[in-house]
């Protein structure tokens, strides 16, 4: 890495391990080799639906702004300028009404139809979002069939289970997000269906909260769930009555009830996530011709029916100078940005134009209302390198004064764009200026020139998830608007023979540090990670950014484990009052698993343990044991869906001469649950304990623990012990049944008592140890990539804190 040049728009190479592996795994094509192919192959698509005489300028102005860190979102630098029928766009929203087929009284396509919708747009590579709450509510009346409705949560299931079945193009399995209205008769099963592992794994989901709801919250007043359809006849004799606006009241609850039902499942499981409604209409600049019910699955763009996501961030740190001060007092450039901004509106338009769309609606949608968002990511590492800390006031007002700059060049950019090629088709001057609107709130000048030739573009900004593309494009430049969520920490990829690879992924702003001469051991104070701030900090950023930002932004808040209950509903609370669009927390527990820091600091390592090939070790026992047998008595503590648990297992043993004649080895022999312990789970473990006795004295108690080892269940992973890693890092181990967790436990109490070597892993105790470089391991869903339980939200997107393996966003 040249250090006059490093982090500058020329500098392709200064890249790592981890950037040239998404870029092969993600991004390259037949023929293509680096980056460069990319980029020039994205110019060439983009600036083809540019006039003939024109298309050159515009590829050479599209593949400069490429290099200087305006970059398109995962789809467009995955399908453009390729030859197969792949949408360039990330995510849409899927209107669902209340019938089974056809379009029910408000036009929206029934369940099936909006189904078949779906499963098209996934299949050509995009996202979905719905709002589920048109859908009537459980016990509902069905006049055309005499019979009760079944309710949104059950359709929900189906169209999990098809997501499930649909392999988008590229390999890439869709997204989702389910909205249910926090007035819906049935939002309380919604809230809570999340709980039960494995159901809706293929959904991100949400409630939308009103204004309504949350005034009633703060006066502790009733709050009515409410819907159109008539309810049954047993519903209406349990008290269900009609109002005066025609809806039918199916329910009244406490509004703090249902509050706390919220928060319960956010606290405890990190769903669902909240959608202010009128926080985003309000705030709509189409407010006048169209309403918004539902997100796209990262929830940085509110849409309507039929609505995309045709997104474009841009690096900000390729656009800060003199880098940590080392060579001259550190700064942003913003004419430069402001230029990258405008190119990359025209750009985004050109999307519009250039990708393949999966339904005709969503062409439809997208031609009169022509939405766009240039975005940015690599705001922590930005301002890191500005020497700002993120969670400071410094830092706040950098970050508000970089988006607003991005606000007044995209506008000012799509008013030009106007005057070129029109203005979108739905603009009314009177209705898109209108006092509350998000355009209400921009420079007069530019109000003026909107209101006199129009705008390009109806919504032109968004904050999104950058995922892949930050590793790929950015050398690992912070996600978004996140800070660093670690500085350092190793990556284990599965190969596709099976074996593993794993190497060092280290943050662009601290590598780029170090680089410099920076000492990584003595860090500045500026440079601080996502969770080394508090999570009012992490609002706090959202609250600075969001009033120039038109749609929303893609951020999930983690905090502690310990984090105060109180505490975490006061989050949502201020978020509401901010003005924000929405909000998605995550915080590590006994349910989705613990936080564990850990130092990788190696240890000597435990003498091999000898197991005598003794004839003694296997021989068949006919029958048990007469006489007095030493045991072994120890208290199993592990973790499951349902929280801690603790059992006490028993096991004998019994003297065997060695093999060689040496002296007397152990034999475990005989296992027991001691009596008087209460659960669910006792029948079982007394019967596998029975089983564990019988191959004990039949010679094959290790084939038998192996086999435990490998059962599976449908109720979540158990956490019990852990393990070393190559780089001496102790992480948690994770099981995939109860069973297998027992007979884990099992091999421990046999391995330290006796000489047999069963388990395939060394025990070890759990040993929580701070540090500054490792992410903590945050245990939650399996990874796809390294088969740790460790997958937690992040940026909207799901995130390995294991092996860095990113979900589906960016």
């Amino acid at each position: 890495m040249k250090r006059e040049h490093f982090g500058r728009p020329q500098d392709l190479t200064a890249t790592q391990p981890i950037s040239h592996d998404v870029l092969r795994e993600k991004y390259l094509k037949p023929g293509e080799s680096g980056m460069e192919d990319v980029f020039r192959r994205v110019a060439r698509a983009l600036a083809s639906v540019e006039p003939q005489a024109e298309r050159e300028r515009h590829e050479a102005l599209f593949l400069e702004n490429l290099h200087a860190g305006a970059i398109g979102a995962g789809r467009i630098m995955s399908a453009a300028g390729t030859l197969i029928q792949a949408t360039l766009i990330n995510c849409f929203v899927q209107p669902v009404g209340d019938c089974i087929q056809g379009v029910d009284d408000g036009g929206y396509p029934g369940i099936y139809e909006a189904l078949r919708e779906a499963a098209e747009t996934m299949r050509r590579g995009g996202g979905v979002g719905y709002d589920f709450s048109r859908i009537r509510p459980r016990n509902a009346e069905v006049k055309g069939t005499a019979s009760m409705a079944s309710g949104p949560c059950s359709y929900i299931n189906v169209f999990d289970q098809s997501c499930s079945t649909v392999e988008s193009a590229g390999a890439r399995r869709g997204a989702q997000m389910g909205v249910l209205r926090i007035d819906h008769p049935d939002v309380q099963e919604f809230i809570t269906a999340k709980r039960t592992p494995g159901r809706w794994n293929n959904f991100n989901v949400s409630v939308g909260m009103s204004d309504a709801f949350m005034q009633a919250l703060g006066d502790d007043q009733p709050w009515e769930l409410v819907h159109k359809a008539r309810p049954g006849a047993a519903l209406i004799a349990q008290g269900a009555f009609q109002r005066a606006d025609g809806l039918w009241v199916y329910q009244t609850v406490a509004a703090r009830e249902m509050w706390d039902t919220v928060m319960r499942s956010a606290y405890d499981f990190a769903e669902p996530g909240i959608l202010f409604l009128d926080n985003i209409n309000q705030d709509n600049n189409l407010r006048y011709c169209e309403s918004i019910a539902a997100t796209n699955p990262c929830g940085e763009q509110p849409l309507p029916p039929y609505g995309c996501c045709d997104l474009g961030p841009i690096i900000l740190t390729r656009f800060v100078r003199h880098p940590f001060g080392f060579d001259g007092e550190s700064e942003f450039d913003f004419d430069a940005f402001e230029s990258s901004v405008a190119t990359q509106v025209r750009a985004l338009d050109n999307v519009l134009e250039v990708t393949f769309w999966p339904l005709p609606q969503q062409q439809a949608e997208s031609s009169a209302k022509r939405r766009i968002g240039v975005g940015f990511t690599g705001l922590g590492n930005a301002l890191t390198m500005l020497r700002l800390r993120y969670d400071a006031p410094e830092g706040r007002d950098m970050a508000a004064r970089i988006a607003e700059r991005m606000r007044d060049a995209a506008y000012g950019a799509s008013v030009a764009l106007a005057k070129e090629k029109g203005a979108f088709p739905k603009f009314d001057a009177d209705g898109y200026l209108a006092t509350g609107t998000f355009a209400s709130r921009l420079p007069a000048e530019l109000q003026q020139t909107i209101r006199a030739g129009g705008i390009r573009n109806s919504h032109l900004l968004s904050i999104a998830p950058t995922g892949t593309v930050s590793l790929a494009f950015a050398d690992n430049a912070s996600n978004g608007i996140e800070p660093a969520f670690s500085w350092m920490y190793r990556r284990k990829k599965r190969e596709s023979d099976g074996s593993t690879t794993e190497y060092a992924v280290e943050d662009h702003a601290w590598r780029l540090y170090r680089e410099l001469g920076g000492d990584v051991d003595q860090l500045p104070e500026y440079f601080v990670s996502a969770l080394d701030m508090s999570a009012t900090s992490h609002i706090a950023m959202m609250e600075a950014v969001q009033p120039f930002i038109d749609t929303a932004i893609s951020k999930t808040v983690n905090v502690p484990a310990n984090y105060a209950y109180d505490d975490f509903k006061s989050l949502y609370q201020q978020a509401w009052r901010a003005r924000l669009k929405g909000l998605a927390t995550y915080r590590p527990n006994a349910i989705l698993g613990a936080v564990l820091e850990i130092h990788p600091s190696p240890e000597a390592a435990p003498e091999a343990l000898v197991t005598p090939p003794a004839d003694p070790m296997r021989t068949v026992i006919e029958s048990r044991p007469k006489g007095a047998l030493s045991a072994v008595a120890e208290k199993v503590e592990y973790w499951t869906q349902e929280g801690h648990k603790t059992l006490y297992i028993i096991v004998s043993f019994l003297p065997v001469p060695a093999v060689n004649g040496s002296g007397i080895v152990e034999r475990a022999i005989e296992f027991f649950m001691p009596v008087g312990q209460s659960g669910e789970s006792q029948q079982w473990i007394t019967s596998s304990m029975r089983m564990l006795s019988l191959a004990a004295r039949g010679g094959f108690l290790e084939r038998a623990l192996s086999d435990m080892r490998k059962v599976a269940w449908d109720r979540g992973p158990v956490r019990l012990g852990t393990y070393e890693k190559v780089d001496g890092a102790r992480v948690p181990l994770w099981h995939d049944s109860e069973v297998a967790a027992i007979a884990y436990a099992v091999q421990n109490i046999i391995t330290r008592r006796a000489s047999q070597a069963v388990a395939h892993e060394t025990p070890v105790d759990l040993v929580p140890v701070a540090t500054t470089l490792a992410p903590p391991l945050m245990a939650g869903k399996k990874c796809s990539e390294c088969g740790a339980h460790a997958v937690i939200r992040k940026d909207g997107c799901d995130y390995c804190t294991q092996c860095g393996y990113l979900g589906v966003c960016g």
